[in-house]
């Protein structure tokens, strides 16, 4: 057997969890912070057979794919003048998914 902790963004995890469940993933949430933009992740450990194991990451991939956000950085100084403050819409990457895969040598559940 395998555990397989994936750490997904707060906007994915609901989406990942109903892919998961649907696929009949048993899947534990923690919730946890960090990461770029320091936004909330979740956790979701998942405990599977060896051979469901890229099954699993392949839904997580589906349901965490990438994409582009404008978000806006800090303001800085623009001219000469202190007083005029500018701030620049910046693109970044979200989404994704960071997957760690663990053998796991007891799984029991009551």
């Amino acid at each position: 057997m395998k555990l397989i902790y994936a750490i997904v963004r707060n906007d994915n995890e609901d989406d990942v969890m109903d892919a998961l469940n649907s696929e009949h993933f048993q899947v534990t949430k923690l919730a946890s912070t960090g990461g770029f933009l320091r936004k909330g992740n979740s956790t979701l450990m998942i405990a599977t057979d060896d051979e469901r194991v890229d099954d699993c990451i392949e839904t997580i991939k589906k349901e965490c794919g990438k994409r582009q956000k404008i978000t806006v950085n800090m303001p800085y100084v623009s001219g000469t003048s202190m007083n005029s403050y500018s701030t620049m819409p910046v693109p970044v990457e979200i989404g994704g998914a960071t997957v760690m895969v663990v053998d796991l040598e007891r799984f029991e559940k009551y």
